[in-house]
């Protein structure tokens, strides 16, 4: 049996899923926002309404979601793109002008054995710092 990854960036971490969920259909289904929101039962949830800013239950969605090692154990690049499905599911209408999906830390590439490129949003005020500390595994890192 593969064992459940533990994730300390939770940013790293939705990237991991995009490439699981919406490039390698790995995790099935995709999740799409409308769908999810006709779905749910606990309350009524307007994606027109809400969609500019997270969506709570999307967002607690994603956060239980199991990954295993199995799953990621393949993955030889990671690159993060404002349009990319995850960010359009969580936050349909967000601008990607704001840096709230930002990966903030190397240390959970250690989950992902193959790993060797990663594209960054950013950068921030750490900028070096962080591609420095993906280099460092092994792992070539750049800005969006």
């Amino acid at each position: 049996m593969s064992n459940i990854l533990k994730f300390k960036d939770p940013n790293f971490r939705l990237a991991v899923i995009n490439v699981l969920m919406y490039e390698k259909n790995i995790i099935k289904p995709a999740i799409d926002p409308f769908d999810f929101a006709e779905n749910y039962s606990k309350r009524d949830i307007d994606i027109e309404e809400e969609g500019y800013e997270i969506i709570p239950e999307i967002m607690e969605y994603f956060n239980e979601l199991e990954i295993l090692e199995s799953q990621v154990k393949d993955i030889e690049e990671v690159h993060q793109d404002g349009g990319d499905d995850i960010y359009m599911t969580i936050c349909p209408f967000w601008s990607g002008e704001d840096d709230i999906f930002n990966i903030c830390s190397a240390e959970d590439s250690l989950l992902l054995p193959k790993l060797k490129k990663i594209t960054l949003f950013g950068p921030d005020d750490n900028n070096k710092l962080l591609l420095d500390a993906f280099e460092e595994k092994g792992i070539s890192a750049d800005w969006l």
